[in-house]
């Protein structure tokens, strides 16, 4: 993508000349590694059983559901991945497309969605904890516990310090690995023998109702153990043939992941022992899920083997994380959220190392308030959300200003995303009301922060002015805001004034109107200043 934005003043990195030094290494392979390692970490350890607490057994709809999700949005993120790489391209193609106040709130979303890069070490010393009891307690990391969390996350920035090309050598391996022992598990656990009935007995399908199935994509962990298939475009200023490959890698990656996820839900399922099934599915309570599970069905060496893999699978999806945090950041950077200092690409390794300095910091503070892996994950479902909704309006805006122009399609452009664009706005507008008004009055405030950050940066700058971008940027915190409201409102934890169904269509019609609006905007924008189109 052409980089029109001025040369930097003296010691201060240049876009162009920076995005210039990225290598170029990356295979078709290698992004669905990437990709794949990146969805399956620490997710498939935890979500079978916190979905199967949230919805019991419909909790398998919640999977397809993701798998839904994560297909439209993919397809609208693939277009923008083929035709406008970029290295931390989720980052930019807000801000390209709708203005600084969008690129800001997103971007501020985005440097919290680090938060993601913890939870993957906080499932680390959860299962580590069968070992060493002193590292996890009470659902949350102890202090020792920080201090060996501190330490594993220098380690995966070390191993993160060295060019492109080792750190795929290094994933591929790791990704072999994390294939292998989710499989065995459910072939052993189904081998071990399975309860029959077992999806409509305990209450039946949906013991807690189908409701609980909407529930549970974002509290139970399901949208963010689904979440990563973006990878591979984060990758896409790093990629060979990015047109072809780029899109390939994140349909496979997603493909091969849910499918493990739904067999790893059944497994769980079908063989947890009647026993702890007194109370229902919400009364089976392990700490370290599918390891403590081995156990009880005298499966040691399945066991050995999970609790080996509990640290190479959160390790590897760690280890990508923060490679796609230090992205994120160099384009946050890019955008100006963040000093220019951390824009700087080591010219001969090609690494953002100065952002990956800034992000180490970044998972340790997280850490701190959010110590174990539901508590994290229910606040990075939502952070996800909203990146997904934001880029599904920029791919839209980007097509309305084309066609103004009478240009056709971009070489790259996906079949039928005219229309997948808006349903997945409002499916991912959706899911962020569905995670409930408990994580929402904590997630949507935090993502709100970005607008008085974006006020700061403003202040004296050149160019639109603040009351511009503001207009062009006002439908992202309308449709926050209006989520919070519904929030409050509804049956999802709220106060229940709004009924179900008609709060989820009241929130379905809300954003629909407010894409048509945002589409609109960016156009607008992209009129004014049409130097920021490829």
């Amino acid at each position: 993508m052409a980089q029109h934005e001025p040369a930097g003043a003296a010691g201060v990195p240049d876009v162009r000349t920076e995005e210039s030094r990225l290598r170029k290494d990356l295979g078709f392979w290698a992004l669905t590694a990437i990709g794949f390692s990146n969805i399956l970490g620490s997710g498939w350890l935890f979500a079978a059983l916190y979905a199967a607490q949230t919805a019991g057994p419909a909790a398998l709809l919640s999977w397809v559901a993701a798998g839904v999700l994560c297909a439209l949005v993919a397809l609208v993120m693939v277009e923008l991945g083929a035709t406008r790489p970029e290295g931390g391209g989720t980052v930019r193609w807000p801000l390209y497309a709708n203005g600084r106040l969008v690129g800001t709130v997103v971007g501020w979303s985005v440097l919290l969605s680090v938060g993601g890069t913890a939870a993957e070490i906080s499932a680390i010393m959860q299962y580590a904890a069968h070992y060493v009891p002193g590292l996890y307690d009470g659902g949350s990391i102890t202090a020792s516990g920080l201090g060996v969390a501190s330490a594993l996350s220098v380690l995966l920035t070390a191993l993160n310090w060295f060019a492109v090309r080792m750190f795929a050598r290094v994933n591929n391996l790791v990704s072999v690995f994390k294939v292998v022992v989710p499989v065995l598990t459910v072939v052993a656990l189904f081998l071990s023998g399975t309860h029959g009935g077992r999806l409509t007995d305990h209450g039946g399908f949906a013991p807690y109702g189908y409701a609980a199935c909407l529930t549970a994509l974002a509290g139970g962990g399901i949208v963010y153990s689904v979440n990563g298939f973006q990878a591979p475009l984060d990758f896409s200023g790093e990629a060979r043939n990015p047109r072809r490959n780029v899109p390939a890698a994140v349909l496979a990656g997603i493909g091969l992941a849910v499918l493990v996820y739904l067999g790893l839900q059944l497994a769980f399922l079908y063989t947890v022992p009647d026993s702890l099934l007194a109370h229902g599915w919400q009364g089976v309570n392990f700490e370290s899920p599918f390891g403590q599970l081995a156990l009880v069905l005298n499966l040691h060496w399945l066991a050995t083997l999970l609790y080996a893999d509990a640290v190479v699978s959160p390790g590897g999806s760690a280890y990508v994380g923060v490679a796609i945090d230090a992205r994120h950041t160099y384009a946050l950077a890019k955008n100006g959220l963040l000093p220019r200092f951390f824009m700087r690409i080591d010219p001969r390794s090609g690494i953002a190392r100065r952002a990956l300095v800034l992000n180490l910091a970044v998972i340790i503070v997280f850490m701190l308030p959010f110590g174990g892996w539901q508590d994290i994950v229910s606040v990075m479902g939502d952070m996800y959300l909203i990146i997904y909704a934001a880029s599904a309006v920029a791919v839209a805006s980007f097509r309305a200003h084309d066609r103004e122009r009478g240009l056709p399609l971009p070489e790259g452009h996906m079949p039928g995303v005219r229309w997948i664009a808006p349903v997945s706005f409002a499916v991912a507008i959706e899911f962020v009301y569905w995670s409930g008004w408990d994580d929402l009055r904590l997630a949507l405030p935090l993502v709100l922060v970005g607008v008085p950050l974006f006020l700061f940066q403003r202040r004296g700058s050149k160019g639109a002015s603040v009351a511009d971008e503001v207009r062009r940027g006002a439908w992202l915190v309308c449709i926050l805001a209006a989520l919070t409201l519904f929030s409050w409102l509804g049956t999802f934890g709220g106060s229940g004034r709004l009924p179900a169904p008609y709060d989820s269509i009241v929130v379905g019609a809300a954003a629909f109107a407010v894409f048509g609006w945002a589409v609109r905007s960016g156009a607008a924008h992209l009129r004014a200043r049409p130097a920021h189109v490829a």
